[in-house]
C-alpha cells in the first residue's frame, strides 16, 4: 500500500530522577552525600533512508515512544540513558508541526531531526553539596518529554514528472520508459498512487514519476490528483502527456491549459520549470496531434509525438529529458555550492530576563522554558528543595519582576501548573508597595559581596 501521508504522536522519553543518598563506610556515620544523577530520556528522532519508499509503517503505527532515562543512584552512579526511537522515512519527506509548520525537509539519506526530544536527567544530592550545604537532603527529578502529534508528508524525489488528464496514457508511458510496472486499464482514474520509474537515456540515468490524473479543480480538492500535487514539487522537469485518441470528447490544447492552471494554482514556480509536450497515442489517431502541434508550438512549447503502446518517439523522448535533466543538475548544483555542507541547529541561549510575568486576573502567572524547568524538576514534597528553588527564582529576578507587575504578599503565582502564594522577604519589592523603586537591602548586600543584582 502506497502511504504518503500520515500523522503520527511522538513522545520523548522522560528524564530519570536524580537520588538522595550519602556514603555508608566503617567509622563514617556521616558520610559525603553521593547520589547520582538520573539519565536523559531518549529522543523520537525521524531519519531520512533510501530504503524505504513509502509511510505505511508509520501509518499502521501511529504513536511512538522513546525510552524514558534511569534513576540516578549512590555511590554517584549515574543512570543510563534512554534509547532514541528512530522513525525511518522516505528521502523527501517533510516534517511538520500541528500547525502544519515545517520543521525539517529530509532530502538526503541520514537527514534527520528531533520530533520530540527527551528530557533532562535530574541531578542527584551530590550536585548540591557546597561550602555552606554540606548534606542536602533533595534530589532534582526528571525532566518532562516533549509530546505532540507530527505530520509526516512524502514528496518523491523524481527528476521527471508525467502530468495530465486521467487516462491520457501516463502509466503506459513510464511503463515503455522504464521498468516500473504500473496497473495500466482503459478507464479514467487507474493510477491511484504515484509510480516511480528509473530511464536510461545514454550515459544518464533519471526518475520519472507518473503523478495520477489531475482534473479541473484538482488544487482545491477536487478528484484524487489534489493528493498527489506534492509529487510535482520535487521534479525538476515536467512532462505534460497529452491525449490525442479522444479529440471528439475533449481537445487536448483545454487540457492542457487545466493541467497548467491547477499546477499554477497550487504552487506559481511549476509554471517556471522547463516543460515538453508529448502528444501521446499517434498510434490512434495521428490527426488530431497533427492539428494542434502548430498551436502548441506558436504558445511556446516543445512538442513531440508518439506512441505508448507502438514506442514510436520514445527513443527522441528520451534523449530531450535527460538533455533537460542534466541543464537542471548543473543549475541546482551550482546554486546549492557546497552540498556536503549542511546546517547545524542550536537552540538560542536564554538570558537573565528569558521569562514573562502576567496577570490572569485572579493572580500571576510566569512562563519561560527555564523557569518552567527548575519548578517542574522540583520535588515540591520537600522543604528543602523548596527552599533551594526559591532561592533560584530570586536570583534571576521572578520576584522583582512580579512586583514590578503589581504583586504583593500573598497573592497566588502560577509557574508551570504549580500555585505558589508570592512572599517576598523583607525589604525586597512587593513586601513594601512604596518601595518598588528601592532594590532594597538585599541588593546591597549581593552588591557587597560582588554578584550582580538581578
Amino acid at each position: 500500500m502506497f502511504v504518503d501521508e500520515v500523522r503520527v504522536h511522538v513522545k520523548g522519553g522522560r528524564g530519570g530522577d536524580g537520588v538522595t543518598s550519602f556514603a555508608r563506610q566503617p567509622y563514617e556515620p556521616r558520610g559525603r552525600p553521593d547520589g547520582g544523577d538520573g539519565g536523559h530520556g531518549g529522543d523520537v528522532v525521524v531519519r531520512a533512508t533510501g530504503d524505504v519508499a513509502t509511510l505505511v509503517d508509520h501509518h499502521h503505527r501511529p504513536h511512538r515512544a522513546a525510552e524514558r532515562g534511569r534513576h540516578g543512584e549512590g555511590d554517584l552512579r549515574r543512570g543510563a540513558d534512554g534509547a532514541d526511537d528512530v522513525l525511518h522515512v522516505p528521502l523527501g519527506t517533510v516534517v511538520k508541526d500541528q500547525a502544519g509548520d515545517a520543521i525539517a525537509d529530509l532530502l538526503r539519506a541520514g537527514d534527520e531531526v528531533v520530533a520530540a526530544a527527551g528530557g533532562r536527567g535530574g541531578r542527584g544530592n551530590a550536585a548540591f553539596r557546597t561550602s555552606h550545604r554540606r548534606a542536602p537532603m533533595f534530589h532534582e527529578l526528571g525532566e518532562p518529554a516533549q509530546e505532540r502529534w507530527v505530520t509526516l508528508e512524502l514528496k518523491l524525489m523524481a527528476d521527471v514528472a508525467l502530468v495530465g488528464f486521467p487516462n491520457a496514457g501516463k502509466s503506459s508511458l513510464i511503463a515503455r520508459l522504464s521498468a516500473a510496472k504500473p496497473k495500466i486499464a482503459g478507464y479514467p482514474f487507474t493510477t491511484l498512487s504515484p509510480n516511480l520509474g528509473v530511464v536510461r537515456a545514454g550515459d544518464t540515468d533519471f526518475v520519472v514519476a507518473d503523478v495520477p490524473g489531475l482534473i479541473e479543480g484538482a488544487s482545491e480538492g477536487r478528484g484524487l490528483g489534489h493528493r498527489f500535487l506534492r509529487h510535482v514539487e520535487r521534479a525538476q522537469v515536467l512532462l505534460h502527456v497529452l491525449d490525442c485518441a479522444s479529440y471528439e470528447q475533449r481537445d487536448p490544447r483545454e487540457d492542457l491549459e487545466t493541467v497548467l492552471a491547477e499546477l499554477g494554482s497550487y504552487q506559481a514556480d511549476l509554471l517556471d520549470r522547463p516543460a515538453l509536450v508529448f502528444c501521446n497515442k499517434v498510434d490512434a489517431d495521428r490527426e488530431t496531434a497533427e492539428i494542434i502541434r502548430p498551436d502548441l508550438e506558436a504558445a511556446g512549447w516543445e512538442v513531440l509525438l508518439g506512441s505508448a503502446v507502438t514506442g514510436e518517439g520514445l527513443d527522441h523522448l528520451r534523449m530531450r529529458l535527460a538533455s533537460l535533466v542534466g541543464l537542471a543538475r548543473s543549475h541546482r548544483e551550482a546554486e546549492a555550492g557546497d552540498d556536503s555542507a549542511r546546517p547545524v541547529l542550536r537552540p538560542a541561549a536564554g538570558g537573565r530576563n528569558d521569562f514573562a510575568v502576567e496577570s490572569t486576573g485572579h493572580g500571576f502567572r510566569v512562563t519561560g522554558e527555564r523557569i518552567e524547568r527548575w519548578v517542574v524538576t522540583t520535588d515540591l514534597g520537600n522543604d528543602e528543595a523548596v527552599r533551594y528553588l526559591q532561592g533560584r527564582l530570586v536570583r534571576a529576578g521572578v520576584d522583582r519582576q512580579l512586583a514590578l507587575a503589581g504583586a504583593r504578599r500573598g497573592d497566588p503565582v502560577e509557574i508551570a501548573g504549580a500555585v505558589f502564594d508570592f512572599d517576598p522577604e523583607p525589604g525586597d519589592p512587593g513586601d513594601d508597595p512604596d518601595d518598588l523603586n528601592d532594590p532594597g537591602p538585599r541588593a546591597d548586600r549581593d552588591e557587597a559581596r560582588g554578584r550582580p543584582n538581578p
